[in-house]
């Protein structure tokens, strides 16, 4: 045990006695560490209605941004809904120019285009052609 004898207990007491004293002297008064305090827990007070103000006006936008997606949603909806109403009249629709023998289509490719074409790769031996058509 640390302290066993009388006189170590009266020395311990006496250590804790005189460290109180010097504190007690060495310490400045109650009003500056209070005034301090009360600085500090106002500074703390607007801080947090500050925080506070912040958190409600991201509510509010969040609020209006979700309304305006919405809104934005029912709309594309309505949109889907007509385009789909559109794509099952088509169908149904009569061709506005019946085909014949000599007429061609925009998306037809003409006899003289097909017959000019080159492929890809080379014909006999398959090899790829190089840049430019150069090799």
């Amino acid at each position: 045990m640390l302290f066993s004898t009388p006189t170590q207990f009266i020395v311990l007491a006496l250590a804790l006695v005189a460290g109180w004293l010097l504190g007690l002297a060495s310490h400045s008064g109650g009003r500056k560490w209070k005034d301090r305090y009360a600085r500090e827990r106002e500074a703390h007070a607007a801080a947090r209605r500050e925080a506070e103000a912040k958190l409600a006006e991201a509510n509010r936008s969040t609020t209006d941004a979700r309304r305006n997606t919405d809104d934005r949603l029912i709309q594309a909806n309505a949109r889907i809904a007509e385009l789909e109403g559109d794509n099952a009249r088509l169908p149904a629709a009569p061709a506005v120019v019946p085909r014949t023998g000599s007429a061609q289509l925009p998306g037809d490719t003409p006899a003289y285009a097909a017959s000019a074409a080159r492929p890809a790769v080379r014909t006999s031996t398959g090899e790829k052609r190089g840049w430019f058509e150069l090799d």
